[in-house]
């Protein structure tokens, strides 16, 4: 399974995208951390390992609800296309 463990102090969330086995406590020992979730800031952060999770997929790794909307709405960026970066953010794109 692919899904959130939370790791956060109490009334204070944070939470790590894990693979874990499904019949494992939810913050079990985990397979492997591919990403993490912090619902406190504003927009909530969300960092992923895309390739991770689409090797765990392939593999058979189911993922929880949650995490599925997490992927929808923070999908991985195009091929060749430096992930947060447009062209006006690159140096030397402006002209001197």
């Amino acid at each position: 399974m692919i899904r959130l463990a939370r790791i956060g102090a109490r009334k204070q969330p944070y939470y790590r995208i894990v693979v874990i086995e499904k019949d494992r406590a939810r913050n079990g020992r985990s397979i492997e951390v591919v990403g993490t979730y912090n619902p406190r800031t504003s927009p909530a952060s969300v960092d992923l390992k895309h390739e991770r999770i689409a090797y765990w997929r392939r593999m058979g790794a189911q993922m929880t609800p949650t995490v599925e909307k997490l992927l929808k709405n923070h999908p991985a960026p195009a091929a060749g296309e430096p992930a947060g970066e447009t062209a006006a953010d690159t140096p030397g794109s402006a002209a001197a």
